[in-house]
């Protein structure tokens, strides 16, 4: 079942212009030097202060120009990071374990309809997800690299699928489909990236801001995926995540996967998901039963950043990784999408 909880709210205090940005990074889809397991749990619990740093967001615009708002927090609660689980054995760096568990969406019937339909692709080559009749939720790498903005990410733009079609998109009689989808490319009006991703790249790379949420140019007329906040391992079905994205190895196909979560911190997903270089930035979603109702019902509770593999002891481990929706992060990101906290009390 999902559970309501009580959602810590995010106050914008000030705003300031910045400089533009460069947009000189180059797109980078995996990241290296990542602090593993063994150092998340040994990162120190955030205090009042370092959140409203870490949650203080830069905003850039269409026209390149950028601002920096400042944020107060209320009503967090800071918890030790006591929820990793299972060890797990050191493998070889690889992105498919074992046999290829992904699946290609061709049917037009499954790829124009929901969850499928909320899968999006950027223009930097990452994939994202549908979360408001304007809004994408994606990851931080594929705009940003810690130090400045990627190339192509002043002209930013969001796929949405569609099927392709003839002439005045009817049909032609006797004219056969291949299943693949085209893309209806929508600008993009502002970015949101939370601060937390700039700060964790002075050192080795802090995951746990990967995200970031963009704001289209003109509203969608598509069903998008509500936001939730993420349950531990323990809480959900089977332990199963489920995602979809727009993978390299699969150029112009929809891939769908679903997978068990191996790890966790109370900041990430460790998971052996099959993905390949341009799923990043996907919504990973849960179904699980509304409260007091029996309908079911499809919640975002990670973005995909990728996969990752890190030195532990002088031996490489590796692992796909996502950022979990947190209740600080549920109301950043939903703060992102209304404008105001009073949509974001509860999650």
């Amino acid at each position: 079942t999902w559970h309501l909880k009580k959602i810590p709210q995010i106050v914008r205090e000030r705003t300031f212009s910045l400089d533009s940005p460069k947009f000189e990074a180059k797109t980078k889809l995996e990241l290296n030097s990542v602090c593993g397991i063994e150092c998340q749990r040994k990162l120190p619990v955030p205090s009042l202060s370092d959140l409203k740093n870490l949650l203080s967001y830069e905003t850039v615009f269409e026209n390149g120009t950028r601002t920096l708002t400042e944020v107060n927090v209320l009503g967090a609660v800071l918890e030790p990071d006591a929820n990793t689980t299972t060890q797990r054995p050191l493998r070889m760096k690889r992105q498919i374990y074992g046999t290829d568990s992904r699946f290609s969406i061709y049917d037009k019937k499954f790829m124009t309809n929901f969850p499928f339909n909320t899968a999006v692709k950027i223009s930097t080559g990452c994939s994202g997800i549908l979360v408001s009749p304007k809004h994408v939720l994606t990851a931080a790498h594929c705009l940003h690299n810690g130090k400045d903005y990627v190339k192509g990410s002043k002209r930013l733009r969001v796929g949405l699928m569609k099927t392709k079609s003839r002439g005045n998109g009817r049909k032609r009689k006797g004219a056969k489909r291949n299943g693949m989808p085209s893309f209806q490319w929508t600008r993009v009006k502002s970015t949101h990236i939370p601060k937390g991703w700039f700060k964790g790249v002075s050192g080795d790379i802090a995951l746990d801001y990967d995200y970031a949420v963009l704001e289209l140019k003109r509203p969608h007329k598509r069903k998008y995926m509500d936001l939730g906040i993420s349950p531990t391992i323990k809480m959900m079905p089977g332990s199963m995540i489920h995602f979809s994205g727009f993978d390299n190895d699969r150029s112009g196909q929809l891939v769908y996967r679903f997978c068990s979560i191996s790890d966790e911190s109370n900041d990430l997903f460790y998971q052996y998901c099959d993905a390949e270089p341009g799923s990043t930035g996907s919504g990973i979603y849960l179904r699980l039963k509304e409260p007091n109702k029996k309908k079911w019902k499809r919640k975002i509770i990670a973005v995909y950043s990728g996969h990752q593999w890190v030195d532990i002891n002088g031996e490489q481990q590796d692992y796909n990784v996502a950022v979990r929706i947190t209740p600080l992060k549920y109301a950043q990101i939903c703060f992102w999408i209304h404008g105001n906290d009073e949509n974001c009390t509860q999650g």
